[in-house]
């Protein structure tokens, strides 16, 4: 009944949901590690930081504003070729990860960075003064203290990255926008396309959601 008002077979639709999955689902982690390695790195050598560096910080928040200037469709293509080193292929679910990854993983150092400036400087010094070497004031006071913070951006670079994905698929990398595009758009098939708007607006609600209810209960513990 709904394969056919939809015009489209029930397998395909489940396929695009679990590739939209899989390239948020491997894309976020592996941006959000890069992401938290990028921002402590800019916490701590930007001036007056723990490890004040100019030149580093230099180096690192530059590289970073300019992957990020780079629009997400004109990057996908211009590191292709280290698409096809990494995984083998230029096009695909698999080879729509490298790019994901490159976008997403300084968006989320800038929204983790400005997260771990929020921590009070009273709980660092505090900390130094207790004899905490720097590995030890990250990981147990700064990380700990900015986590519901933390929690709100690794959300809203969620909601991002899934918008994303649906410019993937100009690299055959499918998902539930490409559905929205291919079979809806390109065919005129107006039902498909409300529905697929629908579930990513569901998909976005819900992860908003569960953001902030987590965010909440970290501030209460």
């Amino acid at each position: 009944m709904i394969e056919n008002y939809l015009k489209v077979p029930g397998s395909t639709i489940a396929l695009a949901a679990s590739q939209t999955l899989y390239m948020v689902g491997w894309s976020l982690a592996a941006g959000a590690i890069l992401g938290m390695i990028l921002a402590i790195i800019l916490v701590l050598t930007r001036p007056d930081g723990l490890l004040e560096n100019r030149i580093i910080f230099f180096i690192f928040s530059t590289t970073v504003n300019i992957v990020r200037s780079v629009p997400f469709i004109i990057m996908m293509v211009a590191i292709m070729p280290l698409t096809k080193l990494v995984v083998g292929t230029r096009v695909g679910t698999i080879a729509a990860l490298i790019p994901l990854i490159v976008h997403i993983a300084p968006y989320l150092a800038r929204l983790f960075e400005s997260s771990l400036l929020e921590v009070n400087t009273g709980i660092i010094e505090a900390a130094q003064s207790m004899g905490a070497t720097t590995p030890q004031v990250i990981w147990y006071f700064l990380i700990p203290e900015a986590k519901a913070s933390l929690i709100l951006a690794l959300t809203t670079g969620t909601i991002g990255l899934l918008g994303a994905t649906a410019m993937a698929g100009a690299i055959g990398a499918g998902g539930v926008g490409n559905l929205a595009l291919t079979y809806g758009y390109e065919r005129l098939n107006m039902p498909l396309m409300i529905v697929t708007v629908i579930i990513l607006v569901v998909i976005v609600q819900l992860i908003q959601s569960l953001g902030n209810v987590i965010a909440r209960e970290l501030r209460h513990n």
